[in-house]
């Protein structure tokens, strides 16, 4: 069985809610979702960076961006079709871009859904 981890920013409004809808698809609980703001919690990595993009973990390998997003997707069986389709370059591609243009907005985009902005 794979194991998928997923660190998000607990004090993103756009991050609580998308995960709030992560966990409701799960249904079969294969992720594990870590707020990056509980600092008791551990990071596999400096965890500035780690708030700075997406990251998930499948079996041990630590992922981000687009390829972060796919392996969470293939986690959850309804999403699992896309996090497939993403796995192929051309959609890895095209899904890392559009968020990279995600990335630039955030901060206007967070501080229009009531918070804090990010720098």
């Amino acid at each position: 069985m794979t194991h998928v981890t997923v660190w998000y920013d607990g004090s993103c409004p756009l991050c609580i809610r998308e995960i709030a809808l992560m966990k409701r698809l799960d249904r079969k609980n294969g992720v594990a979702f870590i707020d990056l703001t509980r600092f008791e919690t551990p990071c596999p990595v400096d965890r500035t960076l780690m708030m700075e993009r997406f990251h998930a973990s499948e079996n041990g390998t630590l992922h981000s961006g687009a390829a972060a997003f796919a392996v969470m997707w293939r986690a959850i069986p309804l999403l699992r079709p896309l996090g497939i389709a993403a796995q192929r370059s051309s959609v890895s591609n095209l899904i890392e871009r559009t968020y990279l243009l995600f990335l630039r907005v955030r901060p206007r985009l967070q501080r229009l859904a009531g918070g804090r902005a990010k720098t």
